[in-house]
């Protein structure tokens, strides 16, 4: 991938972390299953991770 598709591709990842950092608050308020908490705690931990690894990769990327 080139920057500015970096570039995207992290910006929908944002909005990633947001949407499913909101359905976790969602879900605790309501006392949702464990399993289920987990499996919004899994995937915002990949999702930040993912956010991290293109940061770094949009440093060393030039266009």
């Amino acid at each position: 991938m080139n920057r500015s598709q970096l570039i995207d591709r992290k910006h929908q990842v944002i909005a990633e972390i947001q949407r499913t950092r909101r359905e976790l608050e969602r879900e605790r308020s309501r006392s949702a299953s464990q399993s289920k908490l987990r499996q919004l705690e899994t995937r915002l931990d990949g999702l930040m991770a993912e956010e991290g690894r293109l940061r770094r990769e949009i440093d060393r990327a030039r266009d």
